[in-house]
């Protein structure tokens, strides 16, 4: 089983910047890609960026794209979210998760089969 700790998120003020983590453990070699969703109230889950790591290609929501970076510092084992330029519509619950079968499609949350705990972010003046 592949667990996952997340850490980071917030309050800042429109054109801030915050950064979550998450580290995962456990058995990581099942650690197909990892990624972050979001939620906020009232709204589905969403998919915001996430790596595969095998050929480590990234992916954005294109709500994000140009101001949220996702980075690694250990293969399988920590990723980042750098949030830049927050705007308010960025306020919401944000999860990571990691995929932990070997068919999956990167941007659907049903094929992740770990998740982190929830952070809060909110963005307001």
């Amino acid at each position: 089983q592949v667990q996952l700790v997340a850490s980071g998120g917030g309050y800042v003020q429109p054109g801030g910047s915050l950064r979550l983590s998450c580290a995962a453990s456990g058995r990581t070699f099942s650690n197909y890609a990892m990624g972050w969703f979001r939620q906020a109230p009232g709204m589905e889950r969403e998919f915001v960026a996430a790596i595969n790591w095998r050929g480590g290609s990234i992916y954005y929501a294109d709500s994000v794209k140009g101001r949220f970076i996702l980075s690694t510092d250990n293969p399988k084992n920590t990723t980042y979210l750098q949030m830049n330029s927050l705007k308010p519509d960025d306020t919401a619950v944000y999860y990571c998760a990691a995929v932990t079968q070997p068919v999956y499609a990167i941007r659907i949350s049903s094929y992740y089969g770990a998740w982190g705990q929830g952070l809060q972010v909110t963005v307001s003046s």
